[in-house]
């Protein structure tokens, strides 16, 4: 039981983190989009809208739910609690914060409030 929950953990983590760079690079290009004539702004920002909320809720936030699932049966299944545990599940806490962030711009792009230029998305992507 154990290799396995440590197996689909990982596999969760990696589509989990794809999921969050790839989302980044489309709200660039979403925002990017904005500076286009209104014909193709129109028909770019429909295409990336599709693309966040697919990528958002189809893969990006299961993985994150699933990631959370399976690190804290795997804490409830590894014998002790070493310190290096400790610091890797605060820093996964961190991540989640992280990726509830990318959820407020999606909102805010959601409502047509671009307030990050596609350098600050970037910046916020590294």
């Amino acid at each position: 039981m154990y290799l396995y929950t440590k197996a689909f953990h990982i596999i969760f983590v990696v589509t989990w983190f794809s999921g969050m760079f790839y989302l980044v690079r489309l709200f660039i290009y979403n925002r990017e989009a904005q500076d286009k004539p209104e014909v193709e702004r129109i028909l770019l920002s429909k295409q990336f809208s599709i693309m966040i909320k697919r990528l958002l809720f189809g893969i990006t936030w299961p993985s994150a739910i699933l990631t959370l699932i399976m690190g804290y049966t795997l804490l409830y299944l590894y014998p002790g609690l070493p310190m290096w545990l400790i610091v890797k599940v605060i820093l996964a806490n961190v991540l989640f914060l992280y990726h509830l962030s990318l959820h407020i711009i999606y909102k805010k792009q959601a409502r047509g409030n671009f307030k990050f230029s596609s350098t600050q998305l970037r910046i916020w992507n590294e």
